[in-house]
């Protein structure tokens, strides 16, 4: 009997309450019942109250063995549980509870909780990249220009969406000042940038609220995505702000784009940067770099 307890597989779920609005963990858990109550696993539920306390928790489920990991919440809630099992042997599975959930629509996880425990219960594990920001990872996109001031304004709304990002990105664009970067991607080209509007490195195709990045990123093909928008163009590219529900920044013209594996940034003086939807601090020199491969999530088997 404790052989067969030794090879069920072991699923944790791991819930933050905060995360979205106007839903019903009773209704949630019903479907885990359904989908994941079953005789090969070993299911366990525990909560989190902050970003901090999730990650703890997820550090403990990889240093457990857990072999997956649900997580109900948010892209802030999934980045900071993520970056906790790189390079452990458990898979993070994404149940999106928040607002703009990035990371779900990349992966073509459906946005309904419910649907999404049916939609992983039957993926599969794939390896994905990971970005570092002088040394701190990323799942989906840092930035360090206007791009990373919306997040202040943006964080201080108590409504989620397309719509109130926009606000918050023409409340910071009075007060933004660009300052000169110069950069050096993959020890190979340097490029000058006088006035950055935008300057976003991705690693998914979604910066949330289905407002897409870069068409060509790939979560496991080694690169990061750079796309660089300039201040002179802002006219340009506020008249095509919408069109990206439907094409991603990379695409369209005026834009920097470049795939890399290692970037050096200078800046004229330290500042704020946006890191998976949170603002820290960093000096003038920033590195970013991408680590192969590193994290385990469940992608639904669909997408193949």
């Amino acid at each position: 009997m404790n052989e067969a307890l030794n090879h069920l597989k072991q699923v944790r779920i791991l819930v933050n309450r905060k995360s979205g609005f106007l839903w019903s963990f009773e209704k949630v858990q019903a479907a885990f019942d359904d989908y994941w109550d079953v005789p090969e696993n070993d299911l366990s539920y525990q909560f989190c109250k902050d970003a901090n306390d999730g990650q703890i928790k997820a550090l403990r489920a990889a240093q457990q063995g857990i072999d997956v990991l649900l997580v109900v919440g948010g892209d802030g809630t999934i980045s900071t549980t993520g970056r906790a099992l790189l390079g452990a042997k458990t898979a993070l599975g994404a149940i999106p509870m928040g607002s703009g959930n990035g990371f779900a629509r990349h992966f073509g996880i459906a946005l309904s909780p419910e649907a999404a425990a049916l939609d992983l219960a039957t993926a599969e594990i794939k390896a994905i990249d990971v970005g570092c920001v002088n040394g701190q990872p990323f799942l989906a996109t840092c930035s360090m220009a206007w791009d990373a001031a919306i997040v202040r304004s943006f964080q201080k709304s108590p409504v989620r969406g397309i719509f109130p990002y926009i606000v918050a990105g023409i409340y910071e664009f009075f007060d933004y000042t660009p300052q000169a970067m110069e950069i050096v991607v993959d020890h190979t080209e340097t490029i000058s940038i006088p006035d950055p509007l935008l300057f976003t490195v991705a690693n998914l195709t979604q910066y949330g609220a289905d407002l897409r990045i870069a068409s060509d990123a790939e979560p496991d093909d080694g690169f990061l995505e750079l796309i660089i928008a300039r201040k002179q163009d802002t006219p340009w590219l506020l008249s095509n702000i919408m069109s990206l529900t439907k094409s991603a920044l990379s695409e369209l013209p005026k834009v920097t784009y470049r795939k890399f594996r290692h970037l050096h940034v200078m800046r004229e003086m330290p500042g704020m940067i946006q890191i998976d939807g949170e603002l820290v601090a960093a000096p003038a020199e920033i590195e970013i770099k991408v680590r192969p491969r590193c994290l385990n999530v469940l992608v639904p088997r669909q997408l193949e």
